[in-house]
């Protein structure tokens, strides 16, 4: 019996604004590389307003796409701090895939757009649900900063 078995794959960026508030933007994107993630971060600087006055400091950690530094873009205003190797549990937003996840899990999509477009409006109901968001990515010791 022959099967062919065809994947599609499509990713799903987040970015924290404010983690007191439960601010996240997400974006979501065809591959992982340095090129889109310098995309990623290009999106995300101008929906913040990260610039000569406004400095953003985003905490990421040190998968191949966001420590290429020849072919990273990082925009003006924006600065990038890294987790120590192999550390994932440090990192927020590893904790809001299980909730982002929720909007796909267990379902067949005939097409690529169908599952983007399911993370899309699940991507929107989070953002109408801050107090969900802030709970999943606080962590005991974080000080009640902005």
């Amino acid at each position: 019996m022959k099967v062919h078995q065809r994947y599609e794959w499509t990713y799903l960026y987040a970015f924290f604004a404010r983690p007191k508030t439960g601010e996240v933007h997400w974006l979501i994107l065809p591959t992982v590389s340095a090129e889109v993630f310098s995309l990623a971060l290009e999106n995300f600087a101008r929906e913040v307003g990260a610039g000569k006055r406004k400095r953003i400091l985003l905490i990421v950690d040190q998968a191949g796409g966001h420590t290429a530094k020849k072919k990273l873009r990082v925009p003006e205003g924006i600065h990038l701090e890294f987790l120590p190797s192999h550390s994932p549990e440090l990192q927020p937003s590893e904790r809001l895939w299980p909730l982002s996840d929720e909007g796909v899990a267990n379902r067949h999509f005939e097409e690529i757009e169908e599952l983007e477009e399911a993370l899309a409006e699940r991507c929107v109901a989070l953002g109408d649900q801050p107090e969900v968001i802030r709970s999943y990515i606080r962590y005991h010791w974080w000080p009640n900063a902005a």
